[in-house]
């Protein structure tokens, strides 16, 4: 079973401290909501977030999962927006409804928002190590139950995925088909809640007890095999990236 999205690499965004990844992490996700325009988000998914990711060398798992996740929302938004925005300019008509062009720019502008902040996610989260990123968070002071919730936030999504394919092939074999119709589609889905629900819940009290018998509530400090190199450079870099996230909302409040 997948405990993360981490994907293994030898290269030199995998290299970096995990603290240095996640200011950097958080300075995309400022830029892609502070940055002004229509275009203004997707300028900085092309300048900034693609060079990382072929630095990573996760540009295609970092596409294919974004596009999961945004593409929904992209098709909401264009359609919700275009057709039931006020007094704007309608670009053609459907029956009693028209298509407004503020609409549509409203809707690309937050979709390019949208694929800022799951990228600044996924990029972080295909890059760095949980266990990695939970030391790195436990030496620098923050409370051990802050840690466990940012880790488990990486690690829901493929955990819930792997354990559903899990049961969709153990309910194939037993002769559940899910292919065919919506209706056919939808029925297959009864069998896959019940069991995702209650494994989850299980899963949950065993990581629990493998935590408590780790001695995750235990006051004082903790040795670790793990060892995270650091340098000034990277300690410079993020206090860069610190004043830079600063410019980029000092930026947005002088344009705004």
């Amino acid at each position: 079973m997948a405990l993360s999205l981490y994907l293994p690499r030898a290269r030199g965004l995998h290299r970096l401290h995990p603290l240095t990844k996640l200011w950097l992490a958080l300075f995309l996700f400022i830029c892609g909501l502070a940055l002004p325009g229509v275009l203004g988000a997707y300028a900085a998914f092309v300048a900034l977030v693609v060079p990382l990711a072929l630095w990573g060398a996760v540009l295609r798992p970092l596409l294919v999962a974004a596009g999961r996740v945004v593409l929904p929302f992209a098709v909401s938004l264009v359609l919700v927006q275009g057709l039931f925005w006020p007094r704007g300019t309608p670009l053609f008509g459907w029956g009693p409804l028209s298509f407004k062009l503020e609409g549509l720019l409203f809707a690309v502008r937050s979709t390019g928002r949208i694929l800022m902040v799951v990228s600044s996610f996924l990029l972080f989260a295909l890059t760095t190590r949980p266990d990695a990123l939970a030391l790195t968070l436990a030496q620098r002071g923050v409370p051990k139950s802050l840690t466990y919730i940012l880790v488990a936030t990486l690690q829901i999504i493929p955990r819930f995925q792997a354990r559903a394919a899990t049961i969709l092939a153990a309910q194939q074999s037993r002769g559940l088909e899910i292919h065919g119709n919506l209706r056919r589609r939808v029925r297959a889905l009864l069998p896959l809640i019940a069991p995702l629900v209650l494994g989850s819940l299980v899963d949950i009290e065993e990581r629990a007890i493998a935590l408590e018998s780790r001695g995750f509530s235990r006051q004082g400090p903790k040795t670790s095999l793990l060892v995270l190199p650091d340098t000034r450079g990277q300690a410079l870099a993020r206090r860069l990236l610190a004043v830079a996230s600063l410019a980029v909302v000092v930026m947005r409040l002088w344009v705004g």
